[in-house]
């Protein structure tokens, strides 16, 4: 009788680096990413290319303007705007794909902060709060305005869902975010409607507002062109500490046609790399 060989993985592997800054300079998250099976590492800022040009290294989503300051604000969107056009022709000479992309915060956050995060601490308490309306209209003709541009250079713009229900860390949760939910995103992404405007399905955020994860991957469909992954609740290790059955997830997503990558973009609590390799092999389906 022949022996069953298991079926090589159909999913691409990406290691998102701000969370593991702590440990790893960018020069060993991508030594450690090739012996890992990983082809790239994201969100990495234009200056620091270099670094993975020399490890051979795609960085899978490119960052653009922050989540606090996004397209649903006129006082914000111009500089959006400009700075995902600007990004969009750097990953065109880099060879890069995708630009990440965010409606934005209901309230206002002080002066353009272009990609940093504005000191709310610093703010009056009283501060102008959007109409939730006027604010979805205001980004979808935002994304319109560069979507276009988007087309016309071959390179994908992914809107990250994010939680606005964890209040105890910065980086867990962002109370005040107007794409909170799959409904709202996907509502922004087909009045767009673009093939190159699509949704970043952050496992961890949707699992914390939405639930019913394969319904909303199914819901989402072809207009996911991203993935990010964390383990829920507390956004640490894909473990049997946290409640996300993450494989058939992934087969869900990857049932879609999706091709792009799987991103880690988990928080770890103990030494990273033993946490790394059992994600990667988690998600591995």
């Amino acid at each position: 009788m022949k022996k069953k060989t298991k079926k090589k993985s159909r999913v691409k592997h990406s290691i998102v680096h701000w969370n593991f800054a702590k440990y790893w300079d960018l020069d060993q998250t991508c030594r450690i990413a090739k012996k890992l099976g990983c082809k790239s590492v994201e969100l990495i800022e234009p200056p620091d290319w270099p670094t993975l040009k020399k490890h051979k290294m795609d960085c899978a989503i490119v960052p653009s303007h922050l989540f606090m300051q996004g397209m649903n604000n006129p006082r914000y969107q111009g500089a959006c705007v400009e700075m995902v056009k600007t990004r969009i022709d750097q990953c065109v000479d880099a060879g890069f794909k995708t630009v990440i992309t965010f409606p934005g915060y209901l309230e206002e956050t002080g002066p353009w902060c272009g990609g940093g995060i504005p000191d709310l601490k610093k703010l009056p308490k009283k501060r102008k709060v959007l109409d939730q309306d006027v604010a979805l209209k205001t980004a979808i003709k935002g994304f319109k305005k560069v979507v276009g541009y988007a087309e016309k250079k071959k390179i994908n713009l992914s809107m990250e869902i994010l939680n606005t229900r964890v209040t105890d860390h910065p980086m867990k949760g962002h109370p005040g975010y107007q794409g909170d939910s799959i409904d709202i995103c996907m509502e922004i992404i087909n009045k767009v409607g673009s093939p190159r405007f699509g949704i970043l399905f952050d496992v961890y955020h949707v699992q914390i507002m939405n639930g019913d994860l394969i319904r909303r991957v199914q819901q989402c469909g072809k207009a996911i062109n991203h993935v990010h992954v964390a383990g829920v609740p507390g956004r640490g290790e894909l473990d049997e500490e946290q409640e996300v059955n993450f494989p058939p997830v992934i087969k869900a997503i990857m049932k879609t046609g999706y091709k792009g990558y799987i991103g880690y973009e988990f928080i770890p609590t103990r030494p990273p790399l033993p946490s790394l390799k059992q994600a990667i092999k988690l998600c591995s389906v």
